[in-house]
């Protein structure tokens, strides 16, 4: 298996997984939050798309205009409003996410290798690193989305299938 089909399959499984969780959500969390200053499960949920998208963009296309909005701005910068419907979300979330495998599926096996720099923000980082960050990112949302259902009530999938 080579490092892009490697990448691959995992970004699927882990978003197989994170539907999961995505199933346990409802329209009446997308406001809750733990409160300070953590964010609400809708600002998690939009930056889980904005920042896929921005951050797929320097990888593939070494557009830092992401980075160079969210750095400064911190992630209100990014998110563009609050999440106003669950089911909106989860649509971006998937497109976003058919996207990337799409765009990193055409990527070819020597572009892993090359690093982007932005010297403006201290950012110097491989393709593959980048990348790998993504499905690392969305491993830890969805932990944090489990956190929060459990702090409502809602019984969350186990990380590991019981045997």
């Amino acid at each position: 298996m080579t490092l892009p089909e490697f990448f691959l399959k995992q970004k699927q499984n882990i978003r197989a997984r994170s539907e999961d969780v995505f199933r346990l959500l409802r329209p009446e969390h997308l406001e809750w939050g733990p409160g300070n200053g953590a964010p609400s499960i809708g600002e998690m949920l939009r930056h889980l798309w904005v920042s896929e998208e921005g951050v797929r963009r320097v990888a593939l296309d070494g557009n830092f205009a992401y980075y160079e909005k969210r750095i400064p701005g911190g992630l209100p910068a990014v998110l563009g409003g609050v999440a106003t419907s669950l089911a909106e979300e989860l649509r971006q979330i998937a497109r976003v996410h058919q996207e990337t495998l799409a765009a990193v599926g055409k990527l070819r096996e020597e572009e892993w290798d090359k690093e982007r720099v932005n010297d403006a923000i201290g950012f110097r980082r491989k393709v593959t690193v980048i990348l790998f960050g993504i499905n690392e990112h969305e491993v830890h949302h969805r932990a944090q989305l489990m956190t929060y259902l459990r702090m409502l009530g809602t019984p969350a999938p186990e990380p590991f299938a019981k045997r």
